[in-house]
């Protein structure tokens, strides 16, 4: 939840400052709380896809042009001509500063976004994630995780591929490294897979308990009505004109939601080994991240020129101190909950 919140509070801002500065804050959380697990090495590759990312957002605005004028002409790449069935799309010509920086702004905000999701991969167990989803959740729980910690696997499979090759003295760079780990990666991959639904399978998944008629009828007008509730609400909150009825409408949703998901989990009974309890800490960590996100909300209604820098006319980004305070506090896992130093030989 710390993590997402960062995600958020991105996508408020196209400020470089604060973005980076939500980058750093993610990568000192990182290396401060993961712990040796296998998931924990994905924040890297989140990394390197979110800067291939930001490259390719970069390529396409130089080749492609951007819809930004612009007046500081940096170069002027020789124009292709297109037949008229592609009229509005242009292939070289002039490269200008003012779309060179939007395109940066742009892309920076979704490759932080990438970072923190990055960030979340790295952090989170999903196993405890799946134990504290409601019953009605637990099915379409189960699918989130298995998709979330296959970028993981799949990453801990190419890194021990590659040092197998490496120790038998094999290249493993290359077009021909690359097919010869990618293809052991997919048949791990897909053995992994069948295991996976084997195993699903005896642990009764998509089994569900006779629930009457009249029950299902109800969680579905509460859950569906909730969740067109909470969109109503969430509508209402980031228009000028729903800031009467944003609240009231959002909470009743929520409260429709929660209450066709509790009555939902009747479908799938089930019991839990050692439930993890919210204590003071945890409330703290995902409530540091919660508050950056309403920080940078609240900030974007009463400042926008802040967390978003103009480019027409090109001006240097400047670091909003409130804001840039509060990203600060997503800090707080770091001293709440480092991971313990491994013992010294």
């Amino acid at each position: 939840m710390w993590s997402l919140s960062l995600g958020v509070a991105a996508t408020r801002t196209t400020n470089p400052l604060l973005l980076t500065l939500l980058i750093v804050v993610s990568a000192y959380v990182v290396a401060t709380c993961r712990r040796p697990t296998p998931w924990s090495r994905s924040y890297s590759a989140f990394v390197r896809l979110a800067l291939a990312v930001l490259l390719i957002r970069l390529v396409f605005t130089i080749t492609l042009g951007s819809p930004v004028p612009g007046t500081h002409v940096l170069v002027t790449l020789p124009e292709l001509p297109l037949p008229d069935w592609a009229q509005g799309i242009r292939l070289g010509g002039r490269v200008t500063a003012e779309a060179l920086v939007f395109a940066l702004y742009d892309g920076l905000k979704l490759a932080t976004l990438l970072i923190c999701v990055g960030a979340a991969n790295a952090l989170a167990n999903p196993h405890r994630l799946l134990k504290s989803l409601p019953g009605a959740l637990y099915e379409l729980g189960v699918a989130v995780v298995v998709a979330l910690t296959f970028a993981p696997h799949l990453i801990a499979d190419v890194q021990r591929l590659r040092a197998a090759r490496r120790l038998r003295g094999r290249p493993d760079s290359g077009v021909r490294g690359l097919l010869q780990v990618g293809l052991p990666v997919l048949e791990g991959a897909l053995e992994r897979s069948v295991a996976l639904a084997a195993a699903m399978d005896a642990r009764g998944y998509g089994r569900t308990a006779h629930v009457p008629p009249r029950v299902r009828r109800t969680t579905t007008a509460l859950t569906v009505g909730g969740l067109l509730g909470v969109c109503a609400g969430t509508y209402g909150l980031l228009t000028a004109e729903g800031g009467t009825y944003g609240i009231p409408v959002l909470v009743a949703g929520l409260a429709a939601a929660l209450a066709g998901l509790r009555l939902g989990g009747r479908r799938t009974p089930r019991t839990r080994y050692r439930p993890d309890r919210w204590n003071s800490r945890s409330l703290l960590v995902a409530g540091s991240g919660a508050a950056v996100a309403a920080a940078m909300f609240l900030a974007g209604a009463g400042d926008p020129a802040a967390l978003h820098p103009g480019v027409l006319p090109l001006v240097a980004p400047v670091l909003p101190v409130r804001p840039a305070a509060a990203v600060l506090v997503g800090l707080l896992p770091a001293f709440l909950a480092p991971a313990a130093k491994e013992p010294s030989s």
